[in-house]
């Protein structure tokens, strides 16, 4: 007796059947040709498939391996990546997000890109997915009837082509002709110098719905910020992560480079991600950060900042995800150093800025701008929900020079891991299958990097030791 074939039945919900007509019907209206089907991954990148729209009309919802999230830098794999993936290195279910849909300005057809979500087989959301692990800690949010609102920072310098990894990186020529050569903090002019590439990126990002803030000069050579407007943590997440995507590409189409690495260049400073922070209540809306009158803060505020001080060490490895990262913090000018808070305080790494009550609010200002928002987020995330669980109180704030008080946090990648490793509550919320993957992926990386033999080493060393 042969047995019948198995066949496996996609059950839809009504949700998503209404989901799905008003996507396709987006696509149609705007005679889509090809759609970019994106999934963030453990460094921020876009992965997926550039599919034909009308491919998409017919196979609603597509598959990537669950392999993209045990994927080194270098494109490598940990030596435990069949332990960390299924045994068969199976395929993941991705679904669109229709909130995350966007017409791709840059593209010579019209194209859209969408976030995708990634579930197992039986519908569950994937665990090494970064947008499900932040999801993750916002249900831990949900749970108290609170809802965190960030508005990030995001700094990064352009620099001229850069096609040999020999050579350092040069600051590019702007409208004057002339790189910059003295530190430029603040200063319109400086700013003026690259509007030709600024004007497409705002080009770009209106198209793209992005909530791009202000936009400042920072004191490296073409060192730029872009501020972000207030929202939930789930869309700042997102645009940043479009945001980045679409710097490189406005940048490329000048002839220069965007470049988010924590520290690129060796005598400049380095390029920061500071997360501006605070819990409303779903039921209506109040900051619950604010205290009785101004220049007050509530018992929930201690509980959140406390929980910063306390698992930010534990957590840097997503801050500071890169080898690189670390020459930002140990030898940044303006980095942060240790857990201390102040009120308007720039060498705290707890900065609480002084505001209106419904504008309280603390900014971290641990993570590099090489960060992947959804991990950097999660984790920040998480440190406050557990400082809220463990009802923890704040040291004194600081009113001095932070900086004099001495470095306290990981000097490199492994001692971050370690430090993750180590802390099971941070585990425990962000999921211990995703640390286990993170560390193994992180830990391979820092490896490769460690066997490479420097310029520094082969000058100094070779014939002097």
């Amino acid at each position: 007796m042969t047995s019948r074939p198995r066949t496996r039945k996609t059950v839809k919900t009504v949700a998503n059947v209404q989901e799905e007509s008003s996507l396709l019907r987006w696509l149609k209206e705007r005679h889509i040709t090809e759609v970019e089907c994106l999934v963030p991954d453990i460094t921020g990148n876009a992965r997926g498939k550039i599919i034909p729209a009308d491919k998409f009309r017919h196979d609603y919802g597509t598959r990537l391996p669950e392999g993209i999230f045990a994927t080194t830098v270098t494109g490598e794999f940990p030596d435990d990546y069949y332990e960390l993936t299924s045994p068969a290195d199976a395929d993941m279910i991705l679904r669109p997000d229709p909130d995350t849909v966007r017409m791709v300005p840059w593209a010579a057809d019209p194209t859209a890109q969408i976030i995708h979500d990634c579930y197992t087989k039986g519908g569950q959301p994937h665990e090494l997915a970064p947008r499900n692990v932040l999801r993750r800690v916002l249900a831990g949010y949900e749970e108290l009837g609170l809802k965190p609102v960030v508005a990030p920072e995001v700094e990064f310098f352009l620099v001229q082509k850069n096609t040999d990894p020999d050579f350092p990186l040069l600051p590019p020529a702007g409208r004057s002709g002339r790189p910059e050569t003295a530190r430029q903090s603040y200063s319109i002019d400086a700013v003026n110098e690259f509007d030709p590439i600024l004007d497409l990126m705002y080009d770009y990002c209106d198209a793209l719905k992005l909530d791009v803030d202000t936009l400042i000069h920072e004191s490296g050579a073409a060192q730029l910020e872009v501020n972000f407007t207030h929202n939930d943590a789930m869309s700042l997440a997102d645009q940043v992560f479009l945001f980045k995507r679409t710097m490189r590409e406005a940048a490329m189409r000048h002839g220069v480079y965007a470049t988010f690495l924590a520290k690129p260049m060796e005598t400049e400073p380095g390029s920061a991600m500071h997360i501006h922070q605070s819990l409303v209540r779903t039921s209506d809306g109040i900051n619950v950060f604010a205290g009785a009158s101004e220049g007050e803060y509530s018992e929930t505020f201690d509980h959140y900042l406390a929980g910063l001080q306390k698992y930010v060490p534990q957590a840097m490895a997503f801050f500071a995800p890169n080898v690189n990262s670390y020459r930002r913090l140990v030898f940044g000018e303006v980095s942060p150093s240790n857990v201390e808070w102040g009120f308007d305080n720039r060498t705290c790494g707890l900065r609480v800025p002084i505001d209106t009550l419904e504008n309280s609010r603390v900014e971290s200002r641990f993570a590099g701008s090489d960060a992947n928002p959804y991990l950097a987020m999660a984790a920040t995330l998480a440190c406050g929900l557990l400082g809220l669980r463990e009802k923890l109180q704040p040291t004194q704030p600081i009113t001095g020079n932070a900086k004099e008080l001495g470095y306290e946090l990981p000097r490199s990648l492994g001692e971050a891991l370690d430090g993750l490793e180590e802390c099971e509550p941070l585990q425990e919320l962000l999921g211990k299958r995703f640390c286990r993957a993170y560390i193994s992926v992180k830990r391979k990386e820092y490896e490769t990097f460690f066997r490479v033999i420097s310029s520094w080493e082969r000058e100094f060393l070779l014939l002097n030791v």
